[in-house]
């Protein structure tokens, strides 16, 4: 019994060795890091026409970013796809603010000699997104929401901040922490994961067909490795714990915001004051489909084209 134990234990370590590697060679391949004003940032390309600014959520980065926007680049967009401070090889400066990281996406498209482009903000990207368009309006051609992370006002009248699964915090302070246990909790605990991590209902993705399952635990294996996005995970944690109101009727550029009503993080209602917001903006909601919009990518992927164009 032991020495069968033993062996167990030593095929999961070599399993684990093996699949970390892997995620570490697979960040490694595709990127470049540029040296702009507001320091080095990492991002990716993918496809020719106007371009869109891709900016992840948390435990994300380029790869994140490139996972949801690859079907823009084949339907005629340049994709570029950035990790934002303290994810992968994009260092965590002193001030690593929404406001900071929207001067770091137009020192990149400095580099890259873009004068103006749409940006594309989910999730946590999405104050980040806002303050591009609030900072630098002359170079943002559009804004895109999706399932954002921003203010809405709160009946009780604290400051807002988004509502999470009660197991997610639970998720954070242990399986997030380690590279080895979050590898072990994909295995062990996917449901749990699901929940609190990407806030969507379990039973969605279980009735979702098989490609949307794939693109659901695709997204869970690509938050490896995860001690290198800890330190974005952490800002992101502190900015979104506290959430305040933007001038959003000073938003200039033309705005897409997308939400799902049994989205976990609860940011269908944030997106509908947002939408309501801004001055023309478009609102779509879907009925279900969780944090991830699972069931929804391609409706969400043709919407965004389409307002695009």
């Amino acid at each position: 019994m032991a020495f069968a134990a033993g062996f167990a234990t030593a095929d999961l370590l070599s399993a684990y060795r093996r699949d970390l590697r892997r995620a570490r060679q697979r960040i490694r391949e595709g990127s470049r890091v540029a040296a702009t004003s507001c320091g080095p940032v990492e991002f990716a390309e993918a496809g020719e026409g106007a371009p869109i600014l891709v900016v992840h959520g948390a435990g994300g980065g380029f790869d994140q970013g490139l996972d949801f926007a690859l079907p823009l680049a084949a339907r005629g967009f340049r994709v570029i796809a950035m990790s934002r401070f303290g994810y992968l090889r994009t260092p965590l400066p002193a001030d690593a603010s929404p406001e900071a990281q929207a001067d770091g996406y137009a020192a990149l498209l400095d580099v890259l000699g873009i004068r103006r482009a749409s940006i594309l903000g989910a999730s946590a990207g999405a104050p980040s997104a806002l303050q591009f368009a609030l900072r630098h309006a002359d170079r943002c051609s559009a804004l895109v929401l999706m399932v954002p992370a921003l203010y809405a006002p709160r009946p009780d009248g604290e400051a807002s901040r988004l509502p999470t699964p009660a197991v997610t915090q639970v998720v954070f302070d242990t399986a997030l922490r380690s590279d080895l246990l979050f590898w072990a909790a994909i295995r062990l605990a996917r449901p749990v994961l699901i929940r609190s991590l990407l806030a969507t209902p379990p039973a969605i993705v279980d009735r979702a067909d098989p490609h949307e399952q794939q693109r659901v635990d695709r997204m869970l294996e690509h938050i490896l490795p995860v001690s290198e996005r800890r330190l974005g995970l952490l800002n992101d944690a502190r900015i979104t714990s506290t959430l305040r109101r933007e001038p959003l009727d000073r938003v200039a550029a033309k705005t897409l915001v997308i939400s799902v009503v049994d989205d976990l993080f609860g940011t269908y209602d944030v997106a509908r004051f947002t939408a309501a917001e801004i001055p023309g903006a478009r609102f779509v909601g879907y009925a279900n489909g969780g944090h991830v919009w699972v069931g929804h990518e391609q409706e969400a992927v043709m919407e965004i084209e389409h307002f695009l164009r």
